[in-house]
């Protein structure tokens, strides 16, 4: 794999672009950042005289964020997608060894390098398709040791492969064996112990925590908030998945970045999330592979005027997903959203959900460069395919990347 860092530099004027709206534009690059855009024939004189890259007519979008990913991890969990398929229950995958449990223990035993080299490949994959910025969370340690691994790995994998990586503490996933029985105890362990050393390391960008009857209650929940927030980090929530637990209006109230699943999400949950301004985060990927039939509720998101973002939700278990525009096609045939609603949701407000909306998800002069060409004619082209590539070209924090994924 070429270093990032020795990737051509995008410094230069981009031209013969086409915008979503099909406006043929141009922008100019300049120390890695977006000096101008506009249509081209307003380029100012200025600008004529640079390094010419020319886009072919090719579509310009903002490089994607994918805001919801677990995609650090050990081992794989495809036995267990066979053992459903077969018939098998919750409690007989448990009782075989299987469920985060599995995770957990191979996740465990895999060293940090390990770690790095399965996730740099699967980090290639979503590079592959114009990823320019991606959350990491941990959750699959469950000790402080391994958590701290697990977030290791991700801060490594931005700098590996130049791509903007936010980090997310997820200790509050699950319950690990040795604490069973004493869920109290082991949030007084994540609030005290795991989240203020991690965060004292650099590691964590934003807490996260598992929100359900099967995982942690709301009070657990608030718990964990109100560590993260004596300690200045930023929450979000895995809520209303398999249940409404009230959740998300808990998280507004924390001013949280997400709410992620939320297909049981209800009325008093989307106007805490529209108060809050919290972008809601849809996941088709674990919608399908669960064969759930709880769909979000996104004509009142919609009325309301929540954003609404889009993310693989990468994870062994319930969204082996490693493509984020097959997630856009999902979101519009299995959630309906419109053309539109999908790009925005994989880029303008999947940075909204990290946080990094003054760096990512728009095409403005002052912001970074990290944006797409792609071989389309058509936006709508974005959602229609899936199994395909159509990528050109990717910019990444400046670069022209190189070759699959780099």
């Amino acid at each position: 794999m070429t270093p990032f860092a020795s990737h051509p530099s995008a410094d230069g004027l981009w031209t013969r672009l086409r915008a979503i709206d099909g406006t043929d534009t141009a922008l100019v690059v300049e120390a890695g950042v977006i000096r101008w855009t506009g249509k081209r024939a307003s380029l100012p004189a200025r600008f004529a005289s640079m390094r010419v890259h020319d886009g072919g007519g090719a579509l310009v979008t903002p490089g994607l964020v994918d805001c919801h990913t677990h995609l650090v991890y050990g081992g794989q969990r495809a036995n267990e997608f066979a053992m459903r398929l077969a018939g098998a229950s919750y409690e007989e995958v448990a009782k075989a060894g299987g469920g985060i449990v599995s995770s957990v223990r191979a996740t465990r035993e895999a060293s940090e390098d390990q770690l790095f080299e399965s996730a740099s490949s699967r980090l290639r994959n979503l590079l592959a398709e114009g990823v320019c910025a991606i959350e990491i969370k941990s959750g699959y340690g469950l000790a402080l040791e391994h958590e701290r691994k697990q977030l290791r790995v991700a801060r490594r994998l931005g700098e590996a492969h130049g791509v903007t990586v936010r980090t997310t503490f997820l200790g509050a996933h699950a319950l690990p064996p040795e604490y069973a029985g004493r869920s109290s105890d082991y949030i007084d362990l994540v609030c005290t112990q795991m989240l203020p050393a991690l965060a004292a390391e650099g590691l964590v960008d934003a807490v996260d925590v598992f929100c359900e009857r099967i995982a942690f209650s709301l009070e657990e929940t608030e718990r964990v908030f109100q560590a993260a927030q004596a300690l200045g980090l930023p929450v979000k929530l895995h809520a209303e998945q398999l249940s409404d637990m009230g959740g998300a209006a808990l998280a507004a109230r924390y001013g949280a970045l997400s709410c992620d699943h939320i297909e049981h999400l209800s009325a008093a949950g989307i106007a805490a999330m529209r108060e809050a301004g919290t972008v809601a985060v849809l996941l088709p990927g674990a919608y399908y592979t669960l064969r759930d039939t709880q769909l979000p509720p996104i004509a009142a998101l919609r009325k309301a005027g929540v954003p609404m973002a889009v993310s693989t939700d990468h994870n062994p278990g319930t969204s082996p997903a490693l493509s984020l525009l097959l997630m856009v096609n999902m979101a519009c045939t299995l959630f309906r959203l419109t053309v539109p609603e999908a790009i925005d949701a994989v880029t303008t407000h999947a940075a909204r959900a990290l946080g990094l909306q003054a760096t990512h998800g728009a095409i403005a002069a002052g912001m970074p460069a990290n944006f797409v060409l792609w071989n389309l004619q058509e936006a709508a082209e974005l959602a229609y395919w899936f199994g395909q590539r159509p990528v050109r070209t990717v910019v990444r924090q400046g670069r022209i990347a190189e070759g699959l994924g780099a």
